[in-house]
């Protein structure tokens, strides 16, 4: 894509390497993750997109554009892929990040 293509708080959908990409442009930057919600597998390129978080047009799962994480369960991810601007050109690396690992909070001994 190019820069300007994808307006302020929404997403597009790309295929990159025979895999369906969702590019943000959200709070001033770009960024990728996977396009098809776990849950349901609708597009989340698609989505309604408010401070890096974009809303799955389906069953309204909330996903952090940033890193792929479900906001409602920080440990289930979906793919993110680093971006860069060269030029006027969005460039998506075709291999995801290593993914953000969460721990679960300590139990209590009572």
């Amino acid at each position: 894509a190019k820069v300007g293509e994808i307006p302020e708080e929404s997403g597009r959908t790309f295929e990159v390497d025979a895999r369906l990409l969702a590019v943000f442009y959200s709070q001033g930057a770009y960024h990728a993750i996977d396009d098809l919600c776990p849950h349901a597998g609708a597009s989340l390129g698609a989505g309604h997109v408010e401070n890096c978080v974009v809303i799955c047009p389906l069953h309204a799962w909330r996903f952090d554009v940033r890193d792929g994480t479900w906001c409602d369960n920080r440990r289930m991810q979906v793919d993110a892929f680093e971006v860069r601007v060269v030029g006027d050109e969005i460039q998506v690396s075709t291999e995801p990040k290593p993914r953000v690992q969460v721990s679960d909070p300590p139990r209590s001994n009572r």
